[in-house]
């Protein structure tokens, strides 16, 4: 669904902006060393990410192997103790906010403009 992909693409644009406070991300296939090790990630290739200044939040990109990983990704954060709120998914994309004790993590799976279906997590404190 064209309009769930957009309204979540746009979310997480806004919500990485906000976090990363005008730092860029890299696709060197790296994470920052300050990514909270509390945020379970859903597994695939690590496309890259990025750190906001004096931990404002952190924005981590994975390639997975289909949109059937948003819900394997939202069971993942679940699992670790994180209440979703706002979760709307279809078969092409998936997109939710997930609230813990200590971060709110922003998640959508949807595919990129080269058929490369990404986890796009967005991390801020609480």
């Amino acid at each position: 669904m064209e309009s769930l992909k957009g309204t979540a693409q746009k979310a997480v644009e806004d919500a990485a902006g906000e976090a990363l406070n005008g730092a860029g991300i890299t696709t060197d296939g790296t994470l920052p060393a300050s990514f909270p090790a509390d945020v379970p990630l859903v597994e695939g290739t690590t496309r890259g990410g990025g750190a906001g200044p004096d931990g404002t939040g952190w924005v981590a990109q994975i390639a997975v192997s289909g949109a059937d990983q948003f819900a394997v990704a939202q069971q993942q954060l679940e699992a670790a103790g994180y209440t979703a709120s706002g979760v709307d998914a279809d078969a092409d994309s998936g997109f939710g906010t997930f609230t813990g004790a200590t971060y709110r993590v922003v998640l959508t799976v949807s595919t990129d403009g080269d058929g490369q279906v990404l986890a796009t997590y967005v991390v801020t404190p609480v």
